[in-house]
């Protein structure tokens, strides 16, 4: 580019000063000259509008590019208009996928939720397992089923999808463990446990990706994905099963617990399950923690895990501890070690419909029957409320959004607000109906994009049903 002609203003200067413009005035300003448009089209300026306007950014999402956080941000607004509104026709589409002739197990994006430009591109897959032996995939913004799998021998009962390696895994109620092609539906490997499968995480440790199984015998089983060798088998826990099973998010932890008062509940390395970790080594390679029946890690802060315990014998009151987790070698030995940085007394008229959650390094979120609250790590109670006629049956938590389902044939849409005192809270903005009672009994569970929501209904008859909101673009 030639130098500005004498007298001009600099690219240095008029960055500095379109940092005082708001978004649609820098757009005018990219209008005025050449020097002008080539100013305000910084990526620089672009992002720090993102930074400021949104609390979280995925920075690792956005494409390299000239226009890159532009573009994100003019996606991202566009999106936000549509899902603040909420209004049926003008902001989403509805769409009713049937197909399943049973219950429905499983629910999960296939196409990564976590890349907001996956939606741009028309790219929103979910994947659901059902009781009537198939596993599906629906694409979100065609309106239609992409592939189903034969049907298989017993029901699906667990569903794992791993976006960054296009797989799907399922568990059937004998404990086969099969892997997927998600682009086609193709079977690529089979393992059988033996017995029943409670929960399915993956994580990636270095280049290798492995899947922890949780079974209903109280076994840790690793096994390499999309092979499904076995690496390791623990006995985690004496007969119980493994109600429980999460890896942290920096894929360097896992938990895992069951919801019977007398089962500890043990933190393990991912780095040991990969090195061969025996039921000898388990217990001085793991962190223990009684009387542990849910958990939850907080996102922002990778090693920061959120424990619920019974503070008393009738249950009524729940102790919420925060530990934070670090690792110390001792005589040649990686100990695991918890610091608490937090802890209050949660009060409630039962425990087993208790739903956790955690958002950023300090937010928890608890939802039971009707009622959804946040709390601050140290127990300051940041809101409340009460949206849902009917008891909550699922919740949905990224950095934007929470989306909650209910029996009440209902979801309700959250967006995350910080407010003058710097606390965040939830600013409620509407909710998506999911149709007539006469038909269906309520919302099980529900999931969420950059673009779309999607949610299961349980029919009266038996044969469930996903109801799928397109936000326009």
């Amino acid at each position: 580019m030639e130098p500005p002609p004498a007298g001009a203003l600099t690219r240095d200067c008029l960055i500095h000063i379109f940092t005082f413009l708001e978004a649609a005035e820098l757009s005018r300003a990219a209008r005025v000259s050449e020097a002008w448009n080539d100013a305000a089209e910084s990526n620089w300026l672009w992002r720090k509008l993102c930074l400021v306007r949104w609390i979280f950014c995925s920075l690792s999402d956005v494409e390299d590019g000239i226009n890159s956080w532009k573009k994100y941000y003019i996606h991202r607004s566009k999106i936000e208009q549509h899902m603040a509104s909420g209004c049926g026709g003008a902001d989403y589409t509805c769409i009713t996928f049937r197909g399943h002739r049973g219950r429905i197990t499983g629910l999960q994006y296939w196409s990564n939720p976590d890349n907001p430009f996956d939606t741009m591109n028309g790219k929103s897959v979910v994947c659901t397992t059902s009781t009537d032996c198939t596993l599906r995939a629906w694409s979100i913004q065609e309106g239609k089923q992409v592939w189903s799998t034969p049907v298989q021998e017993e029901p699906l009962v667990k569903l794992l999808t791993v976006p960054q390696q296009g797989l799907v895994i399922t568990a059937d109620s004998k404990g086969n463990i099969k892997a997927w092609n998600g682009r086609t539906g193709e079977e690529l490997a089979v393992f059988a446990t033996s017995c029943t499968v409670c929960n399915l995480v993956a994580y990636n440790m270095d280049t290798q990706h492995c899947l922890i199984v949780g079974t209903g015998e109280g076994t840790l089983i690793t096994l390499t994905i999309p092979n499904l060798n076995q690496i390791s088998r623990l006995s985690l826990i004496d007969v119980n099963p493994v109600d429980f099973l999460l890896v942290s998010p920096d894929h360097k932890y896992a938990i895992a617990g069951s919801k019977s008062n007398e089962v500890l509940t043990k933190v393990l390395r991912t780095e040991s399950l990969m090195d061969g970790l025996d039921d000898d080594r388990l217990a001085a390679d793991s962190l223990q923690i009684n009387s542990c029946f849910t958990a939850c890690w907080l996102p922002k802060a990778s090693s920061r895990v959120v424990t619920m315990t019974k503070a008393n014998a009738a249950g009524f009151q729940k102790s919420i501890i925060t530990f934070e987790l670090m690792c110390q070698t001792r005589k040649n030995k990686i100990e695991i070690q918890g610091k608490q940085v937090g802890n209050f007394t949660y009060e409630d008229a039962g425990w087993n419909d208790l739903l956790l959650e955690g958002h950023g390094i300090n937010t928890i979120i608890i939802a039971h029957n009707t009622e959804m609250k946040l709390f601050s790590i140290d127990g300051v109670q940041l809101a409340s409320y009460h949206e849902h006629k009917n008891t909550i049956s699922g919740i949905s938590v990224d950095p934007f959004r929470v989306v909650t389902a209910s029996m009440d044939l209902s979801l309700r849409v959250y967006t995350w607000k910080r407010q003058p005192n710097r606390r965040l809270s939830l600013e409620s903005n509407y909710h998506l109906l999911g149709g007539s009672h006469m038909r269906s009994r309520g919302f099980t569970n529900v999931v969420f994009d950059h673009g779309s929501i999607v949610g299961t209904v349980q029919t009266h008859d038996g044969k469930d049903v996903l109801k799928a909101y397109n936000f326009n673009v």
